[in-house]
């Protein structure tokens, strides 16, 4: 070999191989050269291996990766332990052994670490633990080191300590049974990086796992909310459906007994009728109510492109508006796709709403839009008594009502709430308390 392959190899390789090695003649430096580039390919392959895998099947990973480091440091069992420094054990997880050597993961579980005091202790130094020669430790009893290795054949033995997050957690080894092996810095130094290799694999699969189990417990939560809320809106409608007919037949039994005996019961008696039918009108409100609520995200009509022109001056037209009240409505409103009947729901009750709480002589009501880049941001003013701000999250809440008086249901801004949020909008207030109120609601492009 010429020296320019040899200074080619030598770049290749770490400071630590040009140290151990520059005191070698040529044959021998080449051949540390050698045995190093292969142990790194070696490892890069293994590494490419884990990167690429789904590890799906990490364990079948792990075993081929003890197997071939095993082999290449002609070690006759390779494996891998974890700590329990709780209860100060350590336990054989995973085992490659050579063809004719005994298994022993069997026998090597939840292991007193007292028998291995020198080995732990090297381990969290962030050390290697190597025996060239079994035979040379000393006859420290039954409970000795020796005493523990012996039994199991081996002559010679090293372990590398796995660390993760600066916590030692347990070690990777290779026994030598046929033979006594040795170990230089060199090989000792890239089992370090196998060991760092396989904590990182399996703590990737662990983070794994640990996703999988979250979106599997979100799924499960989204499953559980979702029956949850169909059932929560099947009850809401059966029982509002159940609820009108005795309010019927309440309103029909009231409406004869007054036509029946108008001549005969004076204003003092028909009073508490009256009263009586302002709260079955309120009521039929609040039914009503319910059940434009639990439909809004039941509804399985096909969507169209709505012209907004049209769905508000057809909701203008339905609404008993006073003769005091002027409503304008800005031309050229855009048409949107979406579904007509939560489009008029919105304008109804935002349009009824400015009708309820306006006290000026001449009411106005302005209905519009600002186009902005990525949405539409419609209003509705109104110069009627205005809001506290105190008041400006709670409007939007189920029964809120700024006055208890009328027949209101106080579900018509959590109805207009609930759809715009439907469409992935938002919706707010501006107000003054005597000068009016603006809502604001934006649906995305």
């Amino acid at each position: 070999m010429n020296n320019t392959s040899n200074m080619d190899k030598t770049r290749k390789v770490s400071p630590l191989v040009e140290n151990s090695i520059a005191n070698l003649n040529p044959l021998e430096k080449d051949s540390i050269i050698e045995r190093q580039l292969r142990f790194q390919e070696l490892l890069i392959s293994i590494s490419t291996t884990y990167i690429n895998s789904d590890l799906s099947d990490i364990d079948k990973l792990i075993r081929e990766s003890l197997q071939q480091i095993g082999e290449f440091v002609e070690s006759d069992r390779s494996y891998i332990f974890s700590y329990d420094l709780v209860n100060n054990t350590t336990s054989n997880t995973y085992e490659w052994c050579a063809k004719d050597i005994e298994p022993e993961i069997e026998n090597l579980q939840n292991v007193p670490i007292d028998f291995i005091p020198q080995w732990v202790e090297a381990h969290k130094n962030g050390e290697a633990f190597f025996v060239e020669d079994v035979s040379q430790l000393p006859k420290d009893g039954e409970l000795g080191l020796r005493a523990v290795l012996e039994p199991q054949g081996i002559k010679s033995l090293i372990t590398i300590p796995k660390i993760k997050n600066k916590e030692l957690i347990g070690f990777i080894g290779f026994d030598s049974v046929r033979k006594i092996n040795k170990y230089n810095d060199l090989e000792k130094e890239i089992l370090f990086v196998f060991a760092n290799m396989l904590v990182n694999v399996i703590q990737r699969k662990e983070n794994e796992e640990r996703i999988k189990e979250q979106e599997q417990k979100k799924e499960e939560l989204l499953q559980y909310l979702s029956r949850q809320n169909e059932e929560l809106n099947e009850y809401a409608h059966v029982v509002s459906h159940d609820l009108k007919a005795p309010l019927i037949n309440i309103s029909t039994l009231i409406s004869w007994f007054m036509d029946d005996n108008q001549e005969v019961l004076d204003e003092g008696a028909m009073a508490p009728l009256h009263q009586v039918m302002f709260n079955v009108e309120k009521m039929d409100f609040l039914i009503k109510g319910i059940l434009n609520y639990s439909t809004i995200d039941r509804l399985e009509s096909d969507d169209k492109h709505i012209d907004f022109n049209i769905i508000v001056d057809e909701v203008v037209q339905t609404l008993m508006v006073p003769e005091h009240i002027n409503i304008k409505v800005q031309k050229n409103l855009p048409h949107i796709y979406g579904n007509t009947w939560r489009f008029k729901q919105i304008f109804q009750n935002l349009i009824q709403n400015a009708i309820d709480y306006s006290d000026k002589p001449q009411g106005k009501i302005n209905i519009g839009m600002d186009e902005k880049d990525n949405e539409f941001e419609f209003y509705v003013k109104d110069n009627g008594v205005g809001i506290k701000s105190t008041y400006y999250d709670r409007i939007f809440k189920v029964f809120t009502k700024l006055e208890s008086t009328g027949s209101s249901s106080g579900i018509g801004l959590s109805i207009v709430k609930k759809i715009v949020t439907y469409y992935k909008g938002n919706i707010w207030i501006e107000s003054k308390e005597g000068e009016g109120s603006t809502f604001f609601f934006t649906i995305p492009k």
